[in-house]
This record gives structure tokens, C-alpha cells and sequence, in this order.
């Protein structure tokens, strides 16, 4: 089946959070949430690199972008808001996407103000659940930098394993120095896979 062509929710929830696709109108929260952010955001995610966090019509572009990957399914970005409000807390999604596994790579940050108050890990519980009982996944993923010990804990605490480490495999955006990445895994066991989203 063409990946276009698969049928599946938007949008679900947690215990405190909705977890849906970004929408056309999403720049402003996501705007806040990054400015908020912007400092700790620099330390480990390759597009937080300029001087400056980036204006609200250009959250709104990206936001866009993110929407049409969406229903293309080509990427599957997803923003966390809290529950019944319009702040956002979280930004995640699935990535790296193969189709024919299926497999995806959970990324995500978090809000500065909402750290230590799990989010994090009940956003990656809750889209990890999703990728398994709703898009049929084997294998998802999470990579960190081996330095980013908050990100490694979220994993293993969303019951994530460690599978490997990659050497030398990235650049820290900030230092330029180069560091290894954790690679951490859930798979489904042969024979345990329910229907594929958008299968007859």
C-alpha cells in the first residue's frame, strides 16, 4: 500500500496530554514553547543553531510543512499540548519511517518550565503505544547523544533497551566536537503484529 494511501487517527491523548499532528494556527504555541526553550533547545537539536529563536510566521511555515509531510505520510510530527489548553509542552513525532517494517525514530524536547514532571516520558509511552497498536510497527527507535543523560532516561524509562552505541556518528551543534549516539529499540516479536494502519 502507498503510504499516502494509509488511514489513521491524528490525534490521541494521555493521562495529561493531547498528541496530534500540527495544524494550520499551531505556530503561535509552538513559537512560545520554542522561545521559552530556546537555551537548552541550543544545547542538542541542530536546528536551534542561530542567534536568535525563530519569529512566529516562521514556526507557522514550518507547522505548514509539518501538516503536508503529515497526510503524506512521509514524516509523522507530532506537538503535545496539555490537556483542554493551547500550550503546547512537548514536540515529538515519528521519523525516519519505513514503510515496509514498518519502523520509526521517536524524537522529542520538552518545554523549559516542564521538565522533571514526566511529560516527556508520558508523550513517548503514549506515541510509542500509537506506532505499535495503531500503525503496526516492529521496531521504534530513539537515538540521543551519549552526553544527553535526561534524553537516555526518558528511554529506558519508556521501556526502551539499549542496543548499541554508534562512534563518532555526530557533531555536537554548539561545540562542533565530535560525539557517539545511543541507540535504543522496542520491537514486536515475530508473529505478535497486529493489522497494519490502513490494511483491509
Amino acid at each position: 500500500m502507498l503510504p499516502i494511501l494509509r488511514d489513521f487517527p491524528d490525534q490521541f491523548e494521555t493521562e495529561r496530554l493531547t498528541i496530534r499532528s500540527p495544524r494550520p494556527g499551531d505556530g503561535a504555541p509552538l513559537n512560545a514553547a520554542i522561545v521559552a526553550s530556546w537555551k537548552r533547545l541550543q544545547a542538542w537539536m541542530d536546528w536551534a543553531q542561530s542567534p536568535q529563536p525563530p519569529l512566529v510566521a516562521e514556526s507557522e511555515a514550518w507547522i505548514r510543512r509539518a501538516h503536508a509531510a503529515f497526510l503524506q505520510r512521509t514524516d509523522l510530527p507530532l506537538v503535545c499540548f496539555l490537556k483542554g489548553t493551547d500550550t503546547q509542552v512537548v514536540g515529538s513525532g515519528l521519523h525516519r519511517i519505513d514503510w515496509t517494517i514498518p519502523r520509526f525514530e521517536i524524537g522529542y524536547w520538552v518545554r523549559t518550565g516542564y521538565e522533571g514532571q514526566g511529560y516527556v516520558t508520558e508523550a513517548v509511552r503514549g506515541i510509542t503505544d500509537f506506532a505499535f497498536s495503531v500503525l503496526g510497527a516492529r521496531r521504534v527507535e530513539i537515538h540521543c547523544d551519549v552526553r544527553n543523560e535526561r534524553s537516555a532516561a526518558v528511554a529506558r524509562r519508556a521501556g526502551y533497551e539499549l542496543e548499541g552505541t554508534l562512534r563518532c556518528h555526530r557533531r555536537n551543534p554548539r561545540s562542533g566536537a565530535l560525539s557517539d549516539t545511543l541507540i535504543f529499540a522496542r520491537v514486536l516479536p515475530e508473529g505478535d503484529l497486529p493489522g497494519r494502519a490502513g490494511d483491509a
